[in-house]
């Protein structure tokens, strides 16, 4: 019984408080460098991109009301654990800036000498994850990218894509002291991974739709309607998107079965919608 009571707190824990999204985070990272056929990371790159990933999800529940009487567990969940969830947030905020600094301090040289696409590719996922949630004064808050809603999921999108596609690769040749190009095949996974968390990120919305349309979020769902959503543009985006991992894998001749097993969630992503 005891047991049970644990595992069943641990689980909303690791779901509703994001942690399951740092973990896939750092999963999709650990693919891209293996399918690109890099060695991994130090450890330390990947305690970073699992604290901003869980960061940048939760920052965005701490700014949504919720209720102790609301009809779902995961509303009901926040409301009783804002303030746990607030500290969570300063503790990461001090792991991300320890493993910034590290990662300063150990590369410092090698990042003087990055050309200007390095610099780039450097900070133009986070530039665009900042200005999702917009900047605390009037101006900027009110237009923030997380109010566009039809524009909402191909920012998540783009920024996931960067963040476990580009700098997996980007730190590897930084602490190898070479220069990061953008290769035909990382192009393909890129927009691979764009595409597949975008996908997912609109079927979130769906998910959302009555907290979206209380917000006026003008989202691509309430835009369409849930029908032209799901044939017209999921089942659409989700057909390209196996195709570009398609030209990835012949590219890197892969054998037919790592292509089988990475067709796998594209037809999940099928079956669901």
């Amino acid at each position: 019984m005891v047991f049970q009571l644990f595992l069943k707190k641990f689980i909303r824990l690791f779901f509703f408080s994001n942690h399951f999204y740092g973990v896939c985070a750092v999963a999709l990272a650990i693919e891209a460098s293996l399918q690109q056929g890099y060695e991994l990371n130090p450890l330390l790159f990947y305690v970073l991109i699992y604290a901003c990933t869980v960061v940048f999800y939760t920052q965005a529940s701490l700014q949504t009301e919720f209720s102790e009487h609301a009809p779902n567990t995961r509303s009901q969940w926040f409301s009783q654990h804002k303030k746990t969830l607030q500290n969570t947030q300063y503790f990461l905020y001090g792991i991300i800036i320890i493993c910034l600094t590290s990662i300063l301090f150990h590369s410092f040289g090698n990042i003087l000498h990055f050309t200007t696409f390095e610099w780039l590719v450097t900070f133009i996922f986070p530039l665009v994850a900042f200005f999702y949630y917009g900047i605390e004064i009037k101006f900027f808050g009110r237009y923030n990218l997380r109010t566009i809603g039809w524009l909402k999921p191909f920012v998540i999108g783009f920024t996931w894509a960067g963040l476990v596609t580009i700098y997996p690769i980007l730190y590897s040749n930084c602490i190898d002291s070479e220069h990061y190009s953008l290769e035909l095949s990382g192009g393909f996974l890129f927009v691979k991974n764009f595409l597949y968390i975008t996908l997912l990120s609109i079927l979130f919305d769906v998910k959302d739709y009555a907290m979206d349309h209380n917000a006026q979020i003008k989202t691509i769902v309430l835009k369409l309607g849930l029908r032209k959503t799901l044939f017209y543009l999921i089942v659409p985006l989700c057909v390209i998107g196996l195709g570009f991992f398609y030209l990835y894998a012949f590219s890197m001749h892969f054998s037919w079965q790592k292509i089988l097993i990475n067709t796998i969630p594209f037809l999940l992503i099928l079956s669901v919608t």
